[in-house]
């Protein structure tokens, strides 16, 4: 028998089961993102917005971009804070089109507990890069993902691509 081991699961499936269990993390995770970069996979920023790595992804490369400022919907941010998140998720977007050339992408915002949302305090926006072929029996009979980067390697490529731009 083979065995396929994820033992980083192991804080996604604790942490579901406290927010199922109506254990809320105090502090927003976005707003604590933003204070150390690196641990918590801040890759891009700017004046109003930031990308982040999702550290319980969907697929690899799943990345959420979001208001630096924190509010719950699209219509709490000024018009030049929308435009820069948005910006943002197009920059964002292209940095991956670059370093994992998928096939194409979901890209959306869940607003409220009952669209989806898992944080639902601070407006963020998902992006999912998908390949095809990327669902298999593993995701139809077990409910298991398997994600084939680890969120350092892809943190240093998407990090490489940020410096480049810049020089």
């Amino acid at each position: 028998m083979d065995r396929l081991w994820a033992p980083w699961r192991i804080k996604y499936l604790k942490a579901s089961a406290n927010i199922c269990g109506g254990k809320k993390p105090k502090k927003c995770i976005f707003c604590k993102s933003l204070k150390s970069r690196h641990k918590n996979f801040v890759f891009l920023k700017s004046r109003y917005s930031f990308a982040i790595l999702n550290i319980f992804p969907y697929n690899n490369g799943h990345v959420m971009v979001s208001s630096i400022r924190h509010v719950r919907e699209l219509s709490q941010l000024s018009s030049i804070e929308i435009l820069d998140l948005f910006q943002t998720l197009n920059n964002t977007k292209k940095m991956l089109d670059k370093v994992l050339e998928p096939d194409g992408y979901n890209i959306g915002l869940n607003i409220s507990a009952s669209a989806g949302a898992g944080e639902t305090r601070h407006l963020h926006i998902h992006i999912v890069p998908r390949w095809k072929g990327d669902a298999n029996f593993m995701t139809t009979l077990y409910d298991t993902k398997i994600i084939s980067q680890s969120l350092d390697e892809l943190y240093k490529r998407l990090k490489k691509d940020v410096k480049s731009r810049t020089d």
